[in-house]
């Protein structure tokens, strides 16, 4: 299998252009594993009236806590040696200011071998009205409709990925608080 490679300008294309039309009704769980399916259309650059359908998974891993101590495990690499030093000052130097250096880490997999493929030859205004009035009948509440860039597809779901990180995490945050756990 090819993978793609981008130009910086291809990438920053796809992230302007990417809109998500339909995101899931629930967010990252706190404490599980989280499955979002998705349907991403896209033109065809090279041809009028064809829209290609991905459909597939991206899995959310139950978000960690990443705490101070955790963090003299980061490698340092192309630093000098003295990195690994300044670093141990700044984590001591917030700790004796108060402030709390835990954050949460999101990690997701996405399987692309379980991407399908569809072309149609349908207008890509056609293509989004009958995909999200689909879902509406159905009501997936784990089903994103996302309309990106065909030959970047893969920034497409990167987007939506951070998107869900940020809509997921202040109630993450209170969940792990509410417990205690941070």
């Amino acid at each position: 299998m090819r993978i793609a490679m981008h130009t910086p300008d291809n990438i920053q294309y796809a992230l302007e252009t990417t809109r998500v039309l339909r995101e899931p009704d629930r967010r990252i769980d706190t404490f599980g594993d989280t499955r979002f399916e998705f349907q991403l259309i896209s033109e065809l650059m090279d041809e009028v009236g064809l829209v290609r359908i991905r459909t597939g998974e991206v899995e959310a891993m139950r978000p960690r806590i990443l705490r101070p101590e955790s963090y003299r495990k980061v490698e340092l690499e192309g630093f000098d040696d003295t990195a690994r030093a300044r670093l141990d000052a700044l984590i001591e130097k917030m700790r004796a200011e108060g402030r709390d250096l835990a954050f949460l880490q999101y990690g997701f997999q996405f399987r692309r071998s379980l991407v399908q493929e569809e072309l149609v030859h349908e207008s890509i205004d056609a293509v989004r009205g009958r995909l999200l009035e689909d879902i509406r009948r159905s009501g997936n509440p784990s089903l994103a409709v996302i309309e990106g860039v065909d030959d970047a597809w893969e920034v497409s779901i990167l987007k939506f990925s951070f998107d869900m990180i940020m809509r997921s995490h202040e109630i993450n945050a209170f969940d792990f608080k509410r417990r205690g756990m941070l």
